[in-house]
């Protein structure tokens, strides 16, 4: 059976900001280069997880060790500032003002976090990666919690790492602040 993504990809239909901002209320899609791409609701561990990182992330900006500013979804991340393209990433840190008004950033974040879902693995792990590559994303994280794994992109030094759920990950953009994914053990341990 032929989905409508498939279709409307051989029609060769390229759908804009308006068709996202068009959308019924409670329903997501992201955009990457005209395709509109529906959005799951995230699971519990999923959203444990999206809490935890964005806790500590924001401690750390707000503790005087960061000149940035952290968000998460949903927020509106016109990545390649044009009207094709339309992101909701998990987390993401954004250090240019210049960037931001009151719909959501314009360009590419510094960092940007997603954390994967049964039904996301291909969007961030292929279409998102090379989406965040070519739009000037500096540092992207794939957090897999079905894995119990970090991948690591430092487009700027062109690094790419992959790291445990035991492993503390250093952040690119900060040469000073590092995440221990072994704390984040407990949310698999419970119903």
């Amino acid at each position: 059976m032929i989905g409508r993504e498939e279709m409307d990809k051989m029609s060769g239909k390229r759908y804009t900001v308006r068709d996202i901002e068009a959308l019924p209320e409670g329903r997501r899609a992201e955009l990457i280069d005209g395709q509109m791409y529906e959005m799951a609701s995230p699971g519990r561990v999923h959203q444990r997880l999206l809490v935890a990182l964005l806790r500590m992330i924001a401690n750390y900006i707000e503790d005087g060790e960061g000149s940035c500013e952290v968000y998460a979804a949903p927020f509106a991340v016109y990545i390649n500032n044009d009207e094709y393209n339309y992101v909701e990433p998990d987390i993401v840190v954004i250090c240019n003002e210049d960037k931001m008004d009151e719909k959501g950033c314009h360009g590419a974040p510094d960092w940007v976090i997603e954390i994967v879902s049964p039904g996301s693995v291909k969007m961030d792990r292929k279409t998102k990666l090379f989406k965040y590559r070519t739009a000037g994303v500096r540092e992207y994280w794939i957090v897999d919690p079905m894995e119990k794994e970090v991948a690591v992109y430092r487009f700027e030094k062109d690094e790419e790492s992959t790291y445990t759920f035991q492993e503390s990950v250093s952040v690119g953009i900060y040469g000073d602040f590092s995440i221990d994914f072994s704390a984040f053990q407990k949310f698999f341990n419970t119903p």
